[in-house]
């Protein structure tokens, strides 16, 4: 059974996740929706799939997880660009996939911005984050 809607999880919830021992890309992925924002920072293992180029990707993105039962989308404030990449995703994916592969299509509440701010010096969690980058935006 697949599901239409998708729902939100906090940055806690994902970092439990990540920390859970399931396997990135295999039992979750997380896509990272943002374009010129992505430099800074990203959460460990995620998949940067630029907003300005998801419509052209998003056939192969579902193709490349069809069998990951769940796909965690964020972008900076996950109020737009991750939100409405989610909901691409899951049109698309009723559309190819076939419908009992199970899976849930979630997005991270308040983006990679709130996650950086709790979780940026646990390496398990965050990497190539860069103090100048978010310096340079909170100035």
């Amino acid at each position: 059974m697949t599901q239409t809607n998708v729902r939100y999880i906090n940055g806690d919830e994902l970092a439990d996740l990540i920390k859970s021992g399931k396997v990135p890309k295999k039992d979750f992925v997380v896509i990272d929706v943002r374009d010129d924002d992505y430099v800074g920072g990203n959460i460990k293992g995620s998949v940067n799939l630029p907003s300005r180029e998801f419509l052209m990707n998003v056939d192969g993105l579902v193709k490349d997880t069809k069998q990951v039962p769940l796909v965690i989308f964020h972008c900076s404030l996950s109020q737009v660009r991750g939100p409405k990449a989610a909901r691409v995703y899951s049109e698309t994916r009723k559309n190819v996939v076939d419908k009992d592969i199970p899976h849930e299509v979630v997005i991270l509440r308040d983006g990679f911005s709130q996650f950086q701010v709790k979780y940026k010096d646990d390496p398990e969690l965050v990497e190539n984050w860069d103090e100048g980058v978010w310096a340079a935006e909170w100035s």
